[in-house]
């Protein structure tokens, strides 16, 4: 079943294409990985999806419901929640204060029960704490809990962001280049918790730039090229699709590419 359907997605900024007639559907508890070369319009789609842009056209369905150009606020009541390419972190709260942000939508307190105090705002409060802590365990941050987001690590804070996200309760998450910035341990330990999360029955939607990674988790990849859909399949379609070599090398390629070339672009898909 579907957790997320694209159809025929466009727009336009000025003239410019920068997504064009795009279509694709995401299937429940898998990872389903966007690529593309630089300039393909994979950020610009997921904020399509989002609710950052409006689309010129097309259509977006999630959970077989027409969300097409809802507000993010919207989307996140419904179960879609997203983690940045550039850091979204508050830098003067504590780890687990970020983290319980997280939680707000979900959270019946007022203006009045908040200068007061009131018992139930307190037991809310510790009920939040202690599943921002679990969450915190979950993706491997929990040493952070009190610290200052500051002072962590920038590996650290990619995760700290999924847990915020995670505390939502989403159906679906859509991550925008999870491991740019990050060392190959630090790619390692992003993969396997966004694989891990997948088989507990999360469905992710992934942009990354890391084909290692890309090609390790995911159950099924769309690449982008020039904001059209380029090519749709398995790991193993993609990496030997030709129309995929040829858009990451920059050139044609035809039945009678030389095997050097050929070579070059498989160990960069690798």
């Amino acid at each position: 079943m579907n957790s997320l359907e694209v159809k025929s997605l466009t727009k336009v900024f000025g003239g410019l294409y920068a997504v064009q007639d795009a279509s694709f559907n995401v299937r429940k508890g898998t990872v389903h990985s966007l690529i593309g070369p630089n300039g393909a319009g994979k950020t610009t789609l997921i904020n399509l999806i989002t609710g950052m842009y409006t689309p010129t056209s097309g259509q977006v369905l999630f959970e077989s419901q027409d969300i097409t150009g809802l507000a993010p606020q919207k989307l996140a009541a419904r179960g879609m929640a997203r983690t940045f390419q550039n850091l979204q972190v508050c830098m003067n709260m504590s780890a687990i204060e970020n983290v319980m942000v997280g939680a707000h939508l979900r959270q019946n307190t007022g203006l009045i029960a908040g200068l007061l105090s009131l018992p139930r705002l307190r037991a809310d409060d510790r009920a939040c704490r202690a599943e921002a802590l679990e969450v915190m365990a979950q993706v491997g941050v929990a040493v952070y809990a009190d610290a200052q987001a500051s002072q962590m690590s920038y590996g650290a804070l990619k995760r700290l962001e999924i847990a915020r996200a995670l505390m939502t309760h989403p159906k679906m998450m859509l991550m925008d280049e999870p491991a740019a910035g990050l060392n190959p341990t630090e790619t390692a330990e992003v993969g396997q918790l966004i694989r891990r999360l997948a088989d507990q029955g999360l469905t992710v939607l992934l942009v990354e730039h890391d084909m290692p990674l890309v090609m390790g988790i995911s159950n099924t990849i769309t690449v982008l090229d020039h904001g059209k859909k380029l090519a749709e399949g398995t790991p193993a379609e993609v990496r030997a699709n030709p129309e995929v070599i040829a858009a990451y090398l920059g050139a044609e390629v035809d039945e009678e590419m030389d095997n050097e070339v050929e070579s070059q672009a498989q160990e960069e898909l690798a």
